[in-house]
């Protein structure tokens, strides 16, 4: 997994999310570019990747794009194309990223699974950093005592150095469909954490919308997958 910047603003913080389960992170990080003002500054790229672009106003949007927004001095991560199979290769890059831009902090937002849907969802976090764990905490989130974290998350919390300040945002959710209560929750907790001066509540209200737009977007990257895999497994004689 190949990382290319363009610009590389130093003492930032970055915020990852690859779809996962409820698509919490997905949902989260689009809702963050389409109200904060990003600019892209670089991309993540392998070959393995599913050949696929999206087009978003007049915006091509790359598999894995790197995005910046001035003044906040913030670094996400929008992640459309899934990862999985070398969730090992993207932790290292993140990490990699992280020490090219001198980060403050890597923020991993994520959904968690639960037994039952509740009428708002709860928000949980693991950190390395004592500090930044009782800011969490004093914002209304739960620590994670006991759980098993799959994916890039998974990844990165197996990967962590000392050195590398992170803490990771969970929103309870017991669906593997498209979830916007649980990403509304996410932007909550980050809106608190980090004073982006951002409203969740208009997710609510997108939640049809945007829920649909997740599902074309990945049934989309589903099927370049497929062809790409196709196209690869077929003999030629001649």
């Amino acid at each position: 997994m190949k990382v290319t910047l363009s610009e590389k603003p130093q003492k930032v913080t970055i915020i990852e999310g690859f779809p996962g389960i409820g698509f919490v992170a997905t949902i989260g990080i689009e809702y963050l570019t389409d109200n904060l003002k990003f600019r892209p500054i670089g991309k993540m790229w392998c070959p393995e990747l599913a050949p696929i672009a999206i087009i978003h106003g007049k915006r091509i949007i790359q598999p894995i794009e790197i995005l910046y927004n001035d003044k906040l001095n913030l670094v996400v991560m929008e992640a459309l194309a899934g990862v999985s199979g070398f969730e090992w290769e993207v932790a290292d890059s993140i990490l990699e990223l992280y020490k090219k831009l001198n980060a403050k902090e890597l923020i991993s937002i994520e959904g968690i699974g639960i037994q039952e849907e509740a009428e708002e969802p709860s928000a949980f976090y693991y950190s390395n950093d004592e500090v930044r764990g009782r800011m969490l905490q004093q914002i209304g989130c739960s620590p994670v005592k006991e759980g098993v974290i799959l994916g890039v998350s998974g990844a990165l919390l197996v990967k962590l150095s000392k050195d590398i300040k992170s803490s990771f945002i969970f929103a309870g959710t017991h669906s593997n469909l498209p979830d916007n209560k649980a990403a509304a929750k996410i932007i909550e907790v980050l809106d608190k954490y980090l004073n982006l001066n951002i409203d969740y509540k208009p997710l609510l209200k997108k939640a049809g919308e945007m829920e649909e737009k997740i599902r074309d977007i990945l049934s989309q990257s589903k099927q370049a997958i497929d062809m790409k895999k196709q196209r690869d497994s077929t003999e030629y004689i001649g």
